[in-house]
């Protein structure tokens, strides 16, 4: 599949702002899971899932599942272009992004967290 990631392609996966944002947010954290996707978005499981097959769909991102939890990160085999690009965009953007990673630090119980709720 990633053999077809050409730009058109690429340009069309992220069209969806809601998309951008969570390949975004993955990018910058390195992995994701569905509940932490849901709270940063403040958006709805069923609607953060239907946008992760499509990314997965299009070759962008690549899950596993460890216990209950399903992590999404970058697909390992990204063409170069398309990581890099990523990436700049990520490094040039930390002001769009930064109401979605407050919520995410501020969120309690993410998995894998070394900080509790109080």
């Amino acid at each position: 599949m990633l053999e077809t990631l050409t730009p058109p392609t690429v340009f069309k996966c992220l069209a969806d702002e809601t998309r951008a944002r969570m390949t975004l947010l993955i990018a910058r954290e390195g992995e994701l899971c569905v509940c932490e996707l849901t709270c940063a978005l403040d958006q709805s499981q069923p609607k953060i899932s239907r946008h992760l097959a499509q990314l997965r769909a299009c070759g962008l991102l690549m899950d596993r599942r460890q216990g209950q939890w399903i992590y999404y990160r970058l697909h390992p085999e990204l063409p170069e272009w398309v990581a890099l690009m990523l990436k700049n965009i990520v490094d040039a953007n930390q002001d769009w992004l930064n109401t979605n990673a407050a919520r995410l630090a501020d969120m309690c119980g993410r998995p894998q967290s070394p900080v509790a709720c109080v």
